[in-house]
């Protein structure tokens, strides 16, 4: 099943059941508003907006309408909870090196995770939209997993059929923000502006045998101006998996249902599969050659992270971004 929110509707959007290939959604207004409201209560609508899947797909439904990607918001506007792991070691020790910082040895035994602003997600073709392209503007291509309500301190084990959803996303850092940030020992915040997500989220039953419950293996495909810039398999290198992810999210609080966990950027320790993100193709040049030549974003950039199935069919739709300038409204 795949879900999306359209804009229109309010700041959460309007719930819309979306066909498998993408191309048809219809509104279910009297399943659930929202996709939070339906998050809330999916034991009790989950079978319900299945049952519209199904119809949508043997064209059944008569108010079906063609769906315009760029007619959509974040598929949860605005989540309650959005956590962010580092369940890619490699990444972490590339982009560690960029900035002087030691792996903590516990990073290898116990997750990374930090605490995300979720109050304005952005779309899949919304802009990408900062003050000052100085500040080292990179993508870093996600996948993220949503949960129900989940209780403090379950294992790994009980957390895999929490797991409700599942999606890609591009969490937008400002590299050169980052520094002094993380330097008054505090995480980050004005170095992570908000956080793109694709067309839809799908239940784990569409994603077939590239799924097991704990792992997506399956490509991650992101590119910068038409260029690639990497395909890591998702399920490769992967030294946290989701359960594991969720389980040390709890360990000292529930989580609410509608909880975003994010992977980390896909790293893949084989480097011919390139990069999801700037910063860790910089951190391979520097390495290699002993000079950085790739550049960050810059205004007018555009950005695309997508996931194909085996059969080359894009499961969540293609995040497409462009970077450009804010304008500061007038007062």
């Amino acid at each position: 099943m795949k879900l999306a929110s359209l804009k229109a509707g309010g700041r959460d959007g309007t719930l819309v059941v979306v066909s498998k290939d993408l191309a048809k959604a219809t509104k279910v207004p009297e399943i659930a508003a929202t996709m939070q409201l339906a998050l809330d209560r999916w034991s009790d609508v989950g079978e319900r907006l299945r049952s519209v899947y199904d119809k949508l797909n043997g064209g059944e439904i008569a108010d079906a309408f063609e769906l315009n990607h760029a007619d959509l918001a974040a598929p949860l506007p605005r989540a309650y909870q959005w956590c962010d792991g580092s369940a890619y070691l490699s990444h972490a020790e590339l982009v560690r090196k960029a900035r002087g910082a030691e792996m903590p040895e516990s990073l290898y035994s116990d997750p990374l995770i930090y605490q995300g602003g979720s109050d304005q997600m952005i779309g899949p073709r919304d802009d990408i939209v900062l003050a000052d392209e100085g500040w080292g503007i990179d993508l870093e291509a996600e996948l993220a997993v949503i949960t129900d309500d989940v209780p403090m301190g379950i294992t790994a084990e009980e957390a895999v059929g929490h797991i409700k959803l599942v999606t890609i996303l591009n969490d937008v850092s400002l590299r050169l923000l980052m520094p002094a940030e993380l330097a008054k020992g505090f995480g980050f915040f004005q170095s992570k502006p908000s956080t793109a997500f694709a067309p839809v989220f799908v239940t784990p039953d569409e994603l077939g045998d590239a799924w097991d419950g704990r792992k997506l293996s399956l490509p991650l495909v992101s590119h910068v101006n038409s260029e690639l810039l990497g395909r890591p398999d998702a399920g490769v290198d992967l030294n946290f998996d989701f359960p594991t992810l969720v389980a040390h999210a709890t360990k000292s609080r529930s989580l609410g249902a509608g909880t975003i966990i994010g992977s980390g950027t896909v790293s893949n320790r084989d480097r011919s599969v390139g990069s999801s993100c700037l910063q860790e193709r910089r951190m391979i040049e520097k390495i290699e050659t002993g000079e950085i030549k790739t550049p960050f974003l810059k205004f007018g950039d555009v950005v695309r992270v997508e996931m194909m199935d085996k059969t080359g069919t894009s499961i969540f739709g293609p995040i497409e971004q462009k970077v450009v300038r804010y304008e500061r409204p007038a007062v």
